[in-house]
């Protein structure tokens, strides 16, 4: 396809290079000429310096020959007003853009994939967020997990956790974990990390500590099966949310009637709306690095403090004093994934990437074909994929067939099954039908495309 990027910061700078290894021609437009050229030096990708609004610069850029325009540059009134523009001047049939203000988000009537007249022509619309926001509540949903993932309309869920020293997973083998389990319900494990390696799981791989484990299972069996994987994890009861931006003030929203919530916000204009807004959080107005504040807040007994300023470094230095002062666990927003890497050890429980959320979100929208759901692990190096199985078994390389009998890419492990209603775990034997949704785990993303080429059904001539 051809897909024109406005826009080079983290995300389109993220998305140009995971859909440039999938045979796209990619364009990306923003006003930065040294972030333009960084991005030549590493990818195969045409740049084009200039206002990503401007007619004369999507002209430039080949909107009229372009497939897809996805508008991710830190202004919503220029992704809006250029996605405007590609459908009224260029006729471009798929248009995205990244929206953050909540003025825009809660009024969805303004936009219409239908393209009525009064609507704005935008097929899709990408808030980050809400996407983070819901990320974060999954993870405050189920203590102890690294990542929440859901799949088939939230059937099914992949979740990521450590072993620990004092787990039960310690010592124990793959086999013994899934025997356990499975007398009251049946899990997949589909991926292990130790040292930033991914390794085979197999029956008797034996887990050790500090070791990152994913597995799938039902949604409404993931809470039992987290208690007996690691029973240390008590339920979070007291939240300290810093920072009342957008993405503290909807999570503050969500979780006021089931926590006790404290949000701490450095503005006090901005503390005064934040207040009419929530009725049972508290609000509190300071820094928070204040340590004489923190300490009278009871951040020593805090069960989970969440930094969501609008700055990283604030956020990193914020989390890292409030667990030196006590607080049990520690969640950060990072917007720069440069930061990850560093940060998530003893001092940092979860390190939460903005930028590869919202990637995930806009691969499942832009891959063509089967994909359905797309999740980034490992930031970036591994994808977790739900694909749709189309065909029948003169047409399909899969269908009518077993699991064991599909030639499946290297890297490629088959965790589950979604038929209708049914969730199935992925077995040697399993048979593959037409309608099946189909969740694989990918430890090398660049086999994503050679996936999507096995599960698209043949034409018949």
């Amino acid at each position: 396809m051809n897909i024109i990027i406005l826009g080079a910061g983290q995300v389109g700078s993220a998305l140009a290079q995971f859909l440039a290894k999938e045979n796209n021609n990619i364009t990306i437009v923003d006003t930065d000429t040294q972030r333009l050229q960084k991005l030549q030096d590493h990818i195969d990708v045409r740049t084009v310096v200039g206002h990503a609004a401007y007619p004369s610069i999507l002209e430039q850029a080949g909107a009229e020959d372009a497939d897809m325009l996805i508008a991710v540059t830190p202004s919503d009134e220029v992704n809006l007003l250029a996605c405007q523009i590609a459908k009224i001047l260029f006729k471009i049939p798929d248009k995205i853009a990244r929206i953050r203000r909540s003025e825009y988000i809660t009024h969805p009537e303004l936009f219409d994939v239908d393209f009525s007249a009064d609507a704005m022509a935008i097929n899709t619309i990408i808030s980050p967020e809400v996407l983070v926001t819901r990320y974060i509540e999954q993870l405050i949903r189920y203590p102890g997990s690294l990542q929440v993932l859901d799949f088939a309309d939230g059937k099914l869920r992949l979740v990521g956790l450590r072993v620990r020293s004092t787990g039960p997973m310690l010592g124990q083998t793959i086999r013994d974990v899934t025997a356990k389990l499975s007398q009251q319900q049946e899990i997949r494990i589909v991926a292990i990390y130790r040292n930033n390696a991914a390794i085979a799981p197999d029956g008797d791989t034996m887990f050790i500590e500090g070791d990152e484990v994913f597995f799938l299972a039902q949604a409404d069996a993931i809470i039992g099966i987290m208690r007996k994987l690691q029973r240390q994890d008590l339920p979070y009861r007291k939240i300290f949310i810093a920072g009342g931006g957008n993405v503290g003030l909807r999570l503050a929203k969500s979780l006021e009637k089931d926590f006790q919530v404290k949000l701490l916000e450095h503005n006090l204009g901005r503390c005064r709306e934040i207040a009419e807004e929530l009725s049972d959080a508290v609000v509190l107005h300071g820094d928070a690095m204040d340590r004489d504040l923190l300490l009278e807040e009871n951040i020593d007994h805090t069960d989970l403090f969440i930094g969501v300023t609008n700055h990283d470094e604030a956020n990193i230095l914020s989390s890292m004093f409030a667990k030196q002062l006590g607080a049990r666990k520690i969640m950060t927003l990072v917007n720069n994934s440069d930061y990850v890497n560093m940060i998530q050890d003893d001092k940092i429980d979860i390190a939460i990437s903005a930028d590869q959320i919202t990637v995930s979100s806009l691969l499942a929208k832009v891959r063509q074909g089967s994909t359905a759901v797309v999740h980034t692990l490992r930031r970036g190096a591994a994808e977790a994929i739900e694909v749709v199985i189309h065909g029948s078994e003169n047409t399909s390389n899969v269908v009518g067939k077993a699991v064991e009998q599909i030639q499946w890419p290297p890297a490629t492990l088959v965790g589950a099954i979604v038929r209708e209603e049914q969730v199935l775990m992925a077995h040697h034997d399993t048979i593959i039908e037409s309608g099946d949704h189909v969740v694989l785990f990918v430890a090398d993303s660049e086999q994503v495309l050679a996936i999507e080429k096995l599960v698209t059904p043949k034409k018949l001539t």
